[in-house]
């Protein structure tokens, strides 16, 4: 296939200015140009209705359709016999799967057939805790095509945490595997939805795919086996006409509050914006092979390796694996063994194969690549270079994606051979999107060289809509900081150049290798332990992990460390257990998490000669002893 520029494509920096400056004075006009090249049971009557005070944001309002028939059917003609998804198994000898744009249509309608047949309507929440296999795409595409609200959780979290997300939503119905092939490791995901499950009454289903051939138990009256649910089911269906206000996904993510919060996307908008951000940061063309090595349980995943590629009518790859597993040299020999044009990852998986030196990079071409990007968190100047001379050769254009899984796309990026690269810069808004920076009181700062906190003063198509269940919540957590305007919670610094880099979290949520999670996630785990009296946690600089977790524990003993690890691994997951634990006993409880947080923040900056008046908040007893580990 020829390679050819998409509709609605940038393709010059003249041209990228030309149409910021259209997307800024006209933006319901600018998003309506792009919303026209969709397929659409009925069109809207009113592009945008917006208040920031509510919050309540509408795009393309009455407006009728089904995202799939976007990804699928409208392909089918042209595209038919091209393959949409490519997947890389774990096992390097286990062959890859090419599943064409005809295919996988099948499989969707036959799935959504499967879906009903199991008692799934419209409206319906459905869990998906699986691995990364294609039958996870085809999951989320099979609810949004009945209209069912699916909400991925990533197969790594504990059942403590599965559980309480099937309850915050309500899901009638888990979509699982018997186990997830993660390395060397087989890990026994249906084990844990079984056991999230004796903390929920609301599911009625639970469909499991043979994976990794292991023994589970399934329960009588609510298990099926995923190749027994699909079996005599048609592979034709008939989208759901949706709203494109209609939700489409619940992503949950973790809050300062402890409590995960569901972060609500619809039809309509993210539809729009998922293509326009894919195209044009990514610069794909039609014969091109994109990789993105997330996971579908993450925002990236769904964003830009399912609804994004597939829009455009791309070929997406899915990995199973681990970037270290058998080598660490896995990514590259996927690279050269695909002929990967686009590669876009994590600074965590950047720095962890840094890490182990050049032997694993330099025994593989990479020229096929045109395009590598980053996701997840800012990427550090040593990462950046490392991965643009060595991965990219010096020739590849770098993004460094700036957005969250609220956003729904990508917001502050460069695009590829467009717009300039700066190292460990985010650069500039895609058009559309009016970021601006303020202070501590809300005030604009103007012109280059400001630093402060990153707000956006105008609606985009896939902003969120809502926190599931708790409307307040969602106005409280980001909209009540500063009036009529969204705040991400992310400081950021404009330099002399007018370009954007984004400085990290200026709220009680840390970013662990590109995961977020609250403090008070965390230290709610940690009270768990019987032992513990009050804990505060902050993040600190890692120099792998971007940021480690860095725990003060008052207990009623020590040596406790490893069985904190273990109720917080429990409860949350791997990713949350604390790198550096500092346990005293014998102090009385603060009940000032707060402050604790503040001097520990101070402490993981090795910054004790300027604690100020926040010290004299606390008792000197707990301020001593945080001084003392920092020592």
């Amino acid at each position: 296939m020829n390679n050819t520029k998409l509709p609605h494509q940038i393709s010059s920096l003249s041209d990228y200015t030309r149409m910021y400056d259209k997307s800024i004075e006209n933006p319901e006009g600018f998003w309506t140009d792009i919303a026209n090249s969709f397929i659409w049971k009925r069109r809207w009557e009113k592009a945008l209705e917006w208040d920031f005070q509510g919050p309540d944001v509408k795009w393309f309002l009455g407006a009728k359709l089904n995202i799939t028939e976007n990804i699928l059917d409208r392909h089918l003609d042209e595209r038919g016999d091209q393959t949409a998804i490519l997947w890389e198994a774990n096992e390097p000898n286990e062959p890859a799967i090419n599943i064409t744009y005809r295919e996988l249509h099948q499989q969707v309608c036959q799935f959504s057939n499967a879906m009903l047949n199991n008692g799934i309507k419209k409206g319906d929440r459905v869990i998906i805790y699986m691995p990364m296999v294609p039958e996870a795409a085809v999951a989320m595409l099979a609810c949004a095509r009945v209209g069912a609200v699916h909400s991925v959780v990533f197969a790594g979290f504990s059942s403590s945490a599965l559980a309480d997300r099937i309850n915050d939503c309500q899901a009638s119905m888990v979509l699982t595997a018997d186990g997830n092939n993660r390395g060397s490791k087989k890990i026994d995901v249906k084990g844990v939805v079984d056991e999230a499950l004796e903390k929920c009454d609301s599911v009625n289903k639970v469909i499991v795919l043979r994976r990794t051939n292991q023994e589970v138990k399934m329960v009588d009256d609510r298990d099926v086996w995923w190749h027994e649910a699909i079996d005599g089911m048609s592979s034709q269906h008939d989208a759901e006409e949706m709203d494109s206000e209609d939700l489409l996904f619940i992503l949950y993510t973790s809050g300062s509050t402890g409590k995960p919060k569901g972060v609500v996307h619809t039809c309509g908008g993210y539809m729009v914006y998922a293509y326009y951000s894919f195209i044009n940061v990514f610069q794909y063309e039609q014969g091109d092979m994109y990789w993105c090595t997330a996971d579908v349980g993450w925002i990236t995943g769904h964003t830009y390796i399912v609804y994004g590629p597939l829009l455009a009518g791309a070929t997406t790859m899915m990995f199973e694996g681990v970037p270290t597993y058998p080598d660490a040299g896995r990514f590259w020999e996927i690279c050269d063994k695909h002929e990967v044009n686009q590669f876009y990852t994590a600074p965590t998986a950047i720095r962890a194969l840094q890490a182990h030196g050049l032997e694993h990079v330099q025994k593989h071409k990479l020229d096929s690549l045109k395009v590598i990007g980053s996701v997840g968190e800012p990427i550090n100047e040593e990462a950046w270079h490392w991965y643009h001379e060595q991965i990219g050769k010096s020739r590849c254009p770098l993004v460094d994606t700036w957005w969250q899984t609220e956003t729904g796309g990508i917001m502050i990026s460069a695009l590829a051979g467009i717009t300039p690269n700066k190292p460990a810069h985010a650069s500039l808004p895609l058009p559309g999107i009016q970021p601006i920076i303020v202070d501590a009181e809300g005030n604009e700062l103007e012109g280059n060289n400001v630093q402060g906190n990153l707000c956006i003063k105008f609606p985009w198509p896939s902003i969120l809509r809502t926190t599931y269940g708790d409307h307040e919540r969602c106005k409280q957590t980001y909209f009540s900081a500063y009036r009529n305007m969204y705040f991400t919670g992310d400081g950021a610094k404009r330099d002399h150049d007018g370009y954007l880099r984004i400085l990290g979290r200026v709220d009680d949520v840390i970013n662990v290798s590109g995961h977020r999670m609250g403090t008070a996630e965390v230290e709610n785990a940690i009270n768990e332990h019987p032992k513990v009296v009050e804990s505060a946690v902050v993040g600190y600089p890692h120099d792998i992990k971007g940021q480690g977790i860095y725990a003060f524990v008052i207990a009623e003993e020590g040596e406790i460390e490893d069985e904190i690890r273990m109720t917080v691994s429990k409860m949350i997951g791997p990713i949350a257990k604390p790198d550096h634990i500092q346990i005293v006993s014998g102090l009385p409880k603060t009940r000032s998490g707060k402050i604790m947080r503040r001097i520990l923040r101070k402490v993981a900056s090795k910054d004790t000669d300027n604690l100020g008046d926040t010290s004299t908040l606390l008792n000197p007893e707990v301020v001593e002893e945080i001084i003392k580990g920092a020592k």
